[in-house]
């Protein structure tokens, strides 16, 4: 089994999320398929349908984060070598969109839209273990692009 990389704060928001699930959402979701039941005809019935298919995607949430935790890594970005680019650290690239921020993370917790990149996205892999002023150039679907480490921040 591959273990699942994350940071100590995304162990901790899918901890919370876990409890969350078990808490609360179960509890909502028994109580509405108890009031969908009491309606009568279960053949054509849409709200008891709804809930159990909330409480399936809702079980299966929990075993995939119950999973996850099981065999989970922390990142920790402030071992290891502070002159190159590690995982759980952040970096200032200059790219073809001008300077941007990006913390590099495991494939759980990456996202875009927050500049939190995967390690095994173009870019995270072109960029682990590099030190600054080195340029790389990624290759990607829609062409090869050249990025330069302007600064690496690794320490919290």
């Amino acid at each position: 089994m591959e273990k699942t990389l994350l940071t100590l704060e995304g162990k901790q928001k899918l901890e919370d999320e876990l409890v969350y699930l078990k808490t609360v959402k179960r509890v909502e979701n028994t109580e509405a398929i108890k009031i969908a039941r009491a309606q009568g005809d279960l053949s054509e019935n849409a709200e008891y349908d709804a809930a159990k298919n909330e409480q399936a995607e809702i079980e299966h949430r929990i075993l995939e984060i119950e999973s996850m935790l099981k065999d989970v890594e922390i990142i920790d970005a402030s071992v290891g070598d502070k002159n190159v680019v590690h995982l759980g650290g952040k970096v200032l690239l200059n790219g073809p969109d001008g300077e941007e921020e990006y913390e590099i993370v495991g494939t759980k917790e990456a996202d875009p839209f927050k500049n939190r990149i995967s390690n095994e996205c173009a870019v995270g892999k072109a960029i682990l273990g590099r030190k600054k002023g080195e340029e790389v150039t990624v290759e990607t679907e829609a062409g090869k692009f050249k990025y330069t480490i302007v600064k690496i921040i690794n320490s919290k």
